[in-house]
C-alpha cells in the first residue's frame, strides 16, 4: 500500500487537485484540521483552534481517516506531520496525542518518504477555516516545511501552475511517472 501526503501553504489549493485526484479514481482522504474547525463552527464556536484540545482532535481524526482509508494508493491532505507544524505556528507543546502518532507513522512506514509540496500561488484568500494572511500563509509553509525535513520526508516541489498542471505532475508522481525527488514537470 502507498500513501501519499499532499501538503504545502494555506489556500495553495491542495484542496482543487485533491478533487481532481478523486476525479481521476484515486482514493484521497481530505484535511482533518479543516473539518475539525467546521464541526465546531456549526456548533457556534468561532474559533476552535484556540482551544486547548484542539491540536489532539485534529490527530484523533488524522489517525481515524487513515487507518479507514481504502486502495492500494491513498492521497491524503496533510497528514499528523502537519499537526506538529501547526502546533508549532500555534506556539503550543507537542501534545502527548501528537507524540505517540508521529512515532507510529514514522516507526511503521505509514507514508511515502516523498510528501508532494503544494507551493503558494501567490495569494492566500481568507475562510471561515482559515484566518491568515498571505504572509502568515508564508509563515506556516515554512514551518511545514522545515517539519517534514525533520522527519526525514523529502520534499517533492509541486510549483505554482494552473490546476490541470499540477494535478499531472502528483498524478505522474504518484503513479511512477516522475522520478523521486524530482518535480515531474521539470
Amino acid at each position: 500500500m502507498r500513501r501519499y501526503v499532499l501538503t504545502g501553504t494555506p489556500g495553495s489549493g491542495k484542496t482543487s487537485i485533491l478533487h481532481s485526484l478523486a476525479a481521476l479514481g484515486h482514493s484521497v482522504v481530505e484535511e482533518a484540521a479543516t473539518a475539525v474547525i467546521a464541526r465546531a463552527q456549526a456548533r457556534g464556536e468561532d474559533e476552535p483552534w484556540a482551544r486547548t484540545s484542539f491540536v489532539d482532535e485534529v490527530v484523533a481524526l488524522q489517525r481515524q481517516r487513515q487507518l479507514e482509508a481504502t486502495g492500494d494508493l491513498q492521497v491524503f491532505d496533510r497528514s499528523p506531520v502537519c499537526t506538529h507544524a501547526l502546533a508549532a505556528y500555534l506556539e503550543r507543546p507537542v501534545t502527548t496525542a501528537l507524540a505517540a502518532e508521529l512515532e507510529r507513522i514514522t516507526s511503521e512506514g505509514v507514508y511515502e518518504p516523498q510528501v508532494l509540496f503544494v507551493r503558494n500561488l501567490g495569494f492566500c484568500a481568507p475562510t471561515a477555516a482559515r484566518r491568515i494572511s498571505f504572509e502568515e500563509s508564508l509563515v506556516f509553509e515554512k514551518i511545514h516545511e522545515e517539519s517534514y525535513r525533520a522527519f526525514g520526508f523529502e520534499i517533492v516541489d509541486i510549483p505554482a501552475a494552473e490546476l490541470d498542471h499540477r494535478v499531472a505532475a502528483v498524478n505522474s508522481m504518484i503513479t511512477g511517472g516522475g522520478p523521486s525527488g524530482r518535480t515531474p514537470m521539470a
